[in-house]
């Protein structure tokens, strides 16, 4: 029990650091695109339609994978290490 407990944990420091990372790589939207949406809603539906075909969209993807296994991994060892 105790191996399992080691490489559980091992595991979920590597997704943290995964998803540290992810998040750092992330680029914010700058304001100009903002504002350029408010003014001319029909000017990024290209970029809408095809965003996750870009570099951010691919990043944002993982971003909600990783994540989503760090939950997982942080249920699972919350379960197992004060169970």
């Amino acid at each position: 029990m105790n191996t399992f407990k080691y490489v559980l944990l091992t595991i979920y420091v590597i997704v943290c650091v995964i998803l540290i990372l992810i998040t750092t790589f992330q680029t914010k939207d700058s304001e100009k695109s903002i504002d350029d949406t408010y003014e001319n809603p029909r000017a990024n539906k290209y970029f809408d339609k095809n965003k996750s075909r870009t570099k951010e969209g691919r990043i944002e993807k993982r971003t909600i994978i990783i994540s989503t296994i760090f939950i997982v991994l942080t249920i699972i060892t919350t379960v197992v290490c004060f169970l």
